[in-house]
């Protein structure tokens, strides 16, 4: 039986910064890339693309993993003990997203706390905190930030607020990890270097094939004896990679040309928001929009947002439902000016519909 056709492409695919494509610069590297087997660490370009961002970020050393969640869950198995507690925000990737993978692979208890799109208040975790508790309490050995905050909308986390939690749980023994998928936006955003950020944490990870425009890959960094059981915990993951160097040398080539454009990214987003909000006031705070992730309310102006996808689809946007009220539109490396005009036109009218036939 023959398959069904591919739906037409979009004009502006807003799904997520996930779908970007290898440029051809970064095709041609990664066919010319050196590699060796990897498990042995002896891929020189996956150790080249390791040390570069470890050193970006503050640390010593780093580890090159085929997804981003797979970077999150070693740290998250190195810093709590099975029937100990990671806490996080409510809208956290790590308690949202990765399946439970905390509980299912490693025996890991969670609790949130409440916060407004994400963004870090330090009273939040430290209402959580409990230490020293002995037999009648889980104990909490991590904490975990997400810079920029994906279901947040893109929001950036003060350096302020980090430092203060940093301050407060470095003497109770409590770790912290950074889920840093989108941290090159919160860098370019603010101009604060990675390095002042990373260096807050015991562990970040970085995700290399989001704003980047990478095919695949993460890096997780941390300590060198942290790191060297994380090469352990991932080959026993089954995530052991052999000539792996292809897709390294398109990190690096993401690293080294593709972060300061994040900025026109910011751009598009910014201006789609405030026409979005001059057609519909209250679907979207434009001063709220940080980087290149946009959450409009939709269901204040009678939207249901699988309705609202639909129509956006049939013109040729392509949009993420991302809760009972909302949709998310993420701005990355594929989506020109041409395809932001078209979807400044799509989602203005839409939302002046107000959820009705046009």
């Amino acid at each position: 039986m023959p398959s069904a056709p591919l739906p037409p492409a979009p004009i502006a695919d807003l799904l997520s910064d996930t779908l970007t494509k290898p440029t051809g610069a970064m095709r041609a590297v990664m066919a010319e890339a050196v590699v060796g087997d990897d498990v042995f660490g002896e891929d020189p370009t996956v150790r080249e693309l390791e040390e570069q961002v470890s050193a970006l970020l503050g640390h010593e050393a780093g580890l090159f993993t085929p997804t981003g969640s797979l970077a999150n869950q070693l740290a998250l198995r190195l810093h709590v003990a099975p029937g100990e507690e990671l806490i996080a925000d409510e809208l956290a990737h790590v308690v949202r997203a990765e399946l439970g993978a905390a509980a299912v692979f490693s025996g890991i208890t969670s609790r949130t706390w409440s916060s407004d799109r994400g963004r870090l208040d330090p009273a939040g975790p430290l209402g959580l905190l409990a230490t020293g508790v002995g037999p009648y309490q889980v104990c909490t050995s991590l904490v975990v930030v997400e810079n920029t905050h994906n279901f947040g909308g893109g929001t950036i986390q003060p350096l302020s607020a980090i430092r203060a939690l940093r301050a407060a749980t470095r003497p109770l023994g409590v770790r912290m990890h950074l889920d840093g998928a989108r941290l090159w936006n919160a860098h370019v955003a603010t101009g604060i270097p990675l390095a002042d950020y990373g260096r807050e944490f015991d562990s970040v990870s970085v995700c290399l094939s989001k704003g980047l425009g990478a095919p695949v890959g993460s890096i997780l960094v941390g300590e060198r004896d942290f790191i060297a059981q994380a090469r352990i915990w991932r080959k026993r993951y089954g995530a052991g990679m052999r000539q792996v160097g292809i897709l390294a040398a398109a990190g690096r080539y993401a690293v080294d040309h593709h972060v300061a454009r994040l900025a026109d990214d910011h751009a598009r987003t910014a201006r789609v928001a405030h026409a979005c909000a001059t057609a519909a006031p209250g679907s979207v705070d434009p001063a709220s929009v940080e980087t290149n992730i946009l959450m409009l309310d939709v269901g204040r102006c009678g939207w249901p947002p699988g309705d609202f996808v639909t129509a956006a689809a049939a013109q040729g946007v392509r949009l993420y439902a991302a809760g009972p009220r909302s949709v998310r539109a993420v701005w990355h490396l594929d989506v020109d000016d041409a395809a932001t005009d078209h979807a400044e036109r799509v989602l203005s009218e839409l939302l002046a519909t107000g959820g009705r036939p046009t």
